[in-house]
């Protein structure tokens, strides 16, 4: 037997079967099921914050939502949950997931050491697939850092970045949102 473990193939209905019974969010791509790791006390401060800060300007019409929403992209397969979630109008369902939103205007990643890497890169290539998706804002972890990935004409991506003393213009919702206000409290954690 090798060292590399074996990855099981699960069918989507397995996942739900399996999200139903767990106490614990999983992630579901390609036939594979990870579970979520919890949040650091800062990650969910931030995060806090900017669901905070979007919703208190928030036009009529848009909610928005913890990381309790489920948000499935169709075209790649990808159920996962983001830090935050926009919706204006309706939400519409998966097909196969009543659970699970599908047009989101906005999502929200606050980075951790051990997931930057992926909210960055693959979890950030799948975003990119909803058709509905005008926006993702990516919080930094380790400092007072926000990066707006805004869709553009057609399937075009600009990145947007913010520092200490800077602000984000979140266009698909209309609200502003300062840099410093999302670090208010501090960050207690040494990551």
């Amino acid at each position: 037997m090798t060292s590399a473990a074996r990855r099981l193939h699960h069918t989507y209905a397995e996942y739900l079967a399996l999200e139903q019974a767990s106490p614990t969010r999983h992630e579901y791509l390609d036939g594979e099921i990870d579970a979520m790791a919890g949040g650091s006390p800062d990650h969910a401060a931030l995060a806090g914050a900017v669901i905070r800060l979007v919703g208190n300007g928030l036009r009529a019409g848009c909610r928005v939502y913890t990381s309790d929403l489920r948000v499935k992209i169709a075209a790649t397969g990808l159920a996962t949950y983001p830090d935050a979630a926009v919706v204006c109008g309706k939400t519409e369902r998966a097909a196969d997931d009543p659970l699970a939103v599908t047009n989101p205007v906005l999502l929200v990643e606050v980075t951790s050491p051990s997931t930057e890497d992926y909210d960055r890169g693959e979890k950030l290539r799948n975003y990119k697939e909803l058709p509905a998706l005008r926006e993702v804002l990516v919080v930094s972890h380790a400092g007072p850092m926000l990066e707006l990935h805004r869709r553009g004409e057609g399937e075009t991506w600009a990145v947007l970045r913010a520092g200490a003393g800077g602000s984000v213009e979140l266009a698909s919702v209309g609200v502003s949102i300062a840099v410093d206000d999302v670090y208010a409290a501090g960050l207690e954690d040494a990551t």
